[in-house]
């Protein structure tokens, strides 16, 4: 176990005072702090999302959910957006021409070339989101494991709910004895057993809202003198605990378990086959995206950071701040369970979530960064028309060169497609339920994406908790 002394003067040289502890608007680096996105501008969106949790053999349609959060919302255009509408009316343009062509009508030069030229753009597109996903995962097969330096002994656990009081209880009942200092952080005054409840008071205010705020209460007014917070989700189940490496910030990895429908179980093993170039984040400069469900976060390095910052997606910025100011990163392969949504339906609007929330908060990173997110975003929600479209390209016997880059993406994406789907189900350990989504691929990345595609296209107006429940166990 390392010096705590040590430790703590590492991480003061190492994390300097933020922008928004000195009060300036306007970093150095380019981003501005807290002055781009407002409160009045931001969904109220409650994560984590909540299940109640049924006796095992139970019926789990027989334990009602919460009635879902939902709030006004109206959205600025944002490059992510009119990329993707762009990309729309390419589509559509490509679709037209190739319809003229069947039907023996010449098309202008001049708009075949645009049209060409515009799926190139496309087919870069595609190709730099291939390439980043290849050099995180090679960043992440060359890196190993980090050894550990802290036990449980270092560690405060810390688990965020509204007031799902079944879905808690589970979650503490799950916790290894050794981690001994347990707190839940609650909207409201739930009666657990195996842990201390805090309650948010209603008069608390601060820049963050929903779960960021209740992240920033915690952080003033729980006393802790471990080294680190384990933030959990109220659904998020530790069946093992190593310990953790020496570093400001320690991300562990999801296992989402199977609830009502297959299909959005099987997505779930495609993200995480995707999500494998989360190994390689310790090296990147910024890493793109965090899992707050499992997430440990080095005690002096929250209060230098705080969770005081308006966005849909604490953990993520919280991590890019973090690392922006100095803070270390590294991924464990420690795996935590949690559930798969309940529908498809709730998928969607899941994935929709996520998508904005993203677009909202890419402003808080670096230009580089932005676009590279602002790629990345749009191949997720266009996968779904390659998809559609590889098929028929595939078979056509149309020579066009206005297909060529097309066709090309086509089978890019497919051969990753089908690395992300292999994975996924070796990351299951080729369980006998995974193995379907090997042949079912395609219509599983379909379905994966559909939300993403939504959000491009039709941003909601209101947003909500997605409801979940389960009759599955940590066994799985």
């Amino acid at each position: 176990m390392a010096d705590d002394a040590d430790a703590s003067t590492t991480t003061e040289e190492r994390v300097e005072e933020t922008p928004a502890q000195r009060g300036d608007t306007d970093a150095d680096d380019g981003y501005s702090w807290g002055g781009r996105l407002s409160p009045e501008n931001l969904v109220s969106w409650i994560d984590p999302e909540t299940y109640p949790l049924p006796e095992f053999g139970e019926d789990p349609r027989e334990h009602g959910s919460r009635v879902p959060v939902e709030i006004e919302r109206e959205y600025p255009v944002e490059p992510d957006r009119v990329l993707a509408v762009g990309l729309v009316l390419l589509l559509v343009g490509m679709a037209g021409s190739v319809a003229l062509s069947l039907v023996g009508v010449s098309i202008p030069p001049p708009i075949q070339s645009g049209i060409t030229a515009g799926l190139w753009v496309f087919a870069v597109l595609y190709l730099v989101a291939a390439v980043v996903w290849l050099f995180n995962l090679a960043l992440g097969w060359q890196s190993g494991e980090p050894p550990i330096e802290y036990g449980a002994d270092d560690v405060q656990v810390r688990i965020l709910t509204v007031d799902a009081t079944g879905t808690v209880q589970r979650t503490i009942d799950h916790l290894p004895d050794s981690l001994t200092d347990r707190h839940v952080i609650a909207e409201s005054d739930i009666d657990v057993t195996g842990a201390t409840v805090h309650v948010v008071p209603e008069s608390f205010e601060c820049v963050a809202t929903n779960k960021g705020r209740a992240l920033e209460w915690a952080r003033r007014n729980v006393p802790c003198d471990r080294e680190y917070v384990l933030y959990l989700d109220e659904d998020t189940l530790v069946t093992e605990f190593d310990g953790l490496p020496d570093a400001d910030l320690v991300q562990f990895r999801e296992w989402p378990m199977k609830t009502d429908s297959w299909w959005t179980y099987w997505a779930e093993i495609l993200r995480m086959g995707f999500q494998l170039e989360q190994l390689g984040y310790a090296e990147a400069t910024i890493p793109l995206y965090s899992w707050g469900g499992g997430l440990a976060v080095r005690k002096s390095v929250e209060d230098t950071i705080t969770w005081d910052f308006d966005t849909l997606i604490e953990d993520t910025v919280f991590m890019w701040f973090a690392v922006e100011n100095g803070a270390s990163f590294e991924v464990v392969e420690t795996r935590f369970r949690n559930q798969s949504p309940l529908s498809l339906t709730e998928m969607f609007d899941q994935r929709r979530r996520w998508l904005v929330g993203t677009i909202r908060s890419e402003e808080y990173l670096p230009l580089g960064h932005q676009i590279l997110l602002t790629v990345r975003n749009v191949v997720w929600g266009f996968s779904p028309i390659l998809l559609v479209l590889t098929f028929p390209l595939a078979v056509s016997p149309l020579e066009l060169p206005i297909l060529e880059p097309l066709r090309a993406v086509t089978w890019v994406l497919l051969v990753l497609a089908a690395v992300w789907v292999v994975a996924g189900v070796r990351y299951y350990d080729y369980r006998a339920q995974a193995l379907p989504v090997l042949v079912l691929s395609p219509l599983v990345i379909f379905l994966h994406a559909v939300g993403a595609l939504w959000g491009f296209l039709f941003p909601p107006q209101t947003f909500h908790t997605t409801p979940k429940s389960a009759d599955t166990d940590s066994t799985e």
